[in-house]
């Protein structure tokens, strides 16, 4: 099966691609493409899964770079190919050629950044605790450190869980209306005391709040088994295990 990639016009002219599982050498609960090294998954299987990827990037595939994703705010300016160990951070930026950032995630948000007028690109793992302590303003501020211009960066939220998978109880709410009494917009009432959490419309105020123009794929990562890895429907499924995604982009 070939590799089936999730692109967005406003990340033109930039290689990128937001991959779904299909097209992936890994077998059982990880059938498709999964490319996280830390699942259980075979290490090997991840390595040809790695490599399909960096091969529709069209780099090698010591140049796919990954960070050791912690839900941080923190960055990294990658130059080179990183050694191991990897640094622990959520976001990647460089202004480097033939350098393909990515990010790992199953139900995260994974946003891809592109300044095409000044070349620089960015990527991020934005889960709800990165997005809360600001990893998608940090890696804007990482880029414009590298040349990028505020309002020339654009940003695509890639597949994630939506607000009709993603149940949380009122002490999540809670946290985040302690924050700021406006993030109510981002829920809605739930079954019983439960509340849905917006998860990409947060990702999304979040960007635009810091001045670039903002989209999502839309798609849910939860409610689309064939195509997707989810951390929550493994969980509720009771597997033992689940795939990682992987998006990239390069210059």
């Amino acid at each position: 099966m070939t590799l089936e990639i999730i692109t967005a016009e406003t990340l033109a002219p930039f290689r990128h691609g937001f991959f779904t599982r299909r097209g992936g050498a890994s077998s059982g609960i990880f059938a498709g493409l999964n490319c996280g090294a830390g699942s259980s998954d075979l290490s090997e299987i991840v390595s040809i899964n790695r490599g399909r990827v960096a091969d529709a990037m069209d780099v090698p595939a010591t140049h796919l770079i990954t960070a050791h994703q912690v839900h941080s705010p923190d960055v990294v300016h990658v130059t080179a190919p990183l050694e191991r160990p990897l640094p622990q951070a959520d976001a990647l930026v460089t202004n480097q050629p033939d350098l393909a950032l990515a990010v790992l995630t199953a139900d995260c948000q994974p946003v891809l950044f592109a300044d095409p007028d000044n070349h620089v690109i960015g990527a991020a793992h934005a889960g709800w605790r990165g997005a809360r302590d600001g990893v998608l303003e940090a890696t804007v501020d990482a880029m414009i450190a590298l040349g990028a211009a505020r309002d020339s960066i654009r940003a695509v939220i890639g597949p994630c869980i939506s607000q009709r998978a993603y149940e949380v109880g009122p002490e999540f709410r809670d946290t985040f209306l302690s924050e700021d009494p406006d993030n109510a917009r981002f829920f809605a009432p739930g079954a019983g005391e439960k509340q849905q959490f917006d998860l990409p419309a947060y990702g999304l105020h979040r960007l635009t709040r810091a001045g670039v123009q903002a989209d999502w794929c839309r798609h849910c990562t939860y409610s689309d088994a064939d195509r997707f890895y989810s951390y929550r429907r493994t969980t509720h499924a009771k597997e033992a295990d689940y795939g990682r995604l992987i998006s990239v982009i390069r210059l």
